[in-house]
């Protein structure tokens, strides 16, 4: 917990200590199908536009962490690599304070066909608040030329304050996802 914003020092020395940390929770990999039992489940999906040009842009944006830049959660380091293995911090404000999150990615999707589908899923790790994982993922259906953002999460507390103060992460989830996807729907509506 910080009363400012981090400095990218100190976000550094934190990745440090998680780097070699095993996964805060056993179902490692279970967002790319179903959540498992046991979990709060989020999901928001919302349509980006249509066509090859916004799915390209979007997934740009994917590889950029753009669906993090949003003012009150950002994501260090900001050129991290969408690979497996790839460790970030999740920054986040909160009730006054800022909080770091490590997580690891576990997949990356990219996949070309009638449905094209690019993204990424992460994970926990013991320095996060909570305990689950996140999916990432733009999807082209060339069917319909539609092309969708969609955030898959599930996760628990992992951290007495988030235990204390569960209605109040509950909404900042679902806060994430809206704002998560109107950052997306603002860089494809830049698409001509």
């Amino acid at each position: 917990m910080f009363l400012q914003k981090p400095s990218a020092d100190a976000v550094a020395r934190f990745l440090a200590t998680q780097a070699d940390l095993p996964f805060s929770y056993p179902d490692v990999g279970a967002s790319a199908s179903t959540p498992p039992v046991g979990y709060d489940v989020d999901r928001t999906r919302v349509k980006l536009g249509e066509g090859e040009a916004v799915y390209l842009a979007a997934a740009a944006a994917i590889k950029r962490w753009q669906q993090f830049r949003l003012g009150w959660v950002d994501v260090w380091p900001r050129d991290a690599a969408i690979q497996e293995g790839v460790i970030v911090a999740v920054i986040g404000q909160a009730i006054g304070f800022w909080w770091l999150n490590a997580c690891r990615i576990i997949y990356v999707v990219n996949e070309t066909g009638p449905i094209s589908r690019f993204g990424f899923g992460y994970g926990t790790l013991p320095g996060h608040k909570e305990s689950g994982e996140e999916r990432f993922l733009i999807e082209f259906n060339r069917a319909d030329n539609s092309v969708w953002y969609d955030i898959l999460a599930f996760s628990r507390p992992n951290h007495f304050l988030t235990r204390l103060g569960y209605p109040v992460v509950r909404r900042l989830q679902k806060r994430f996802g809206r704002h998560s996807s109107a950052a997306m729907l603002k860089v494809c509506s830049l698409v001509k």
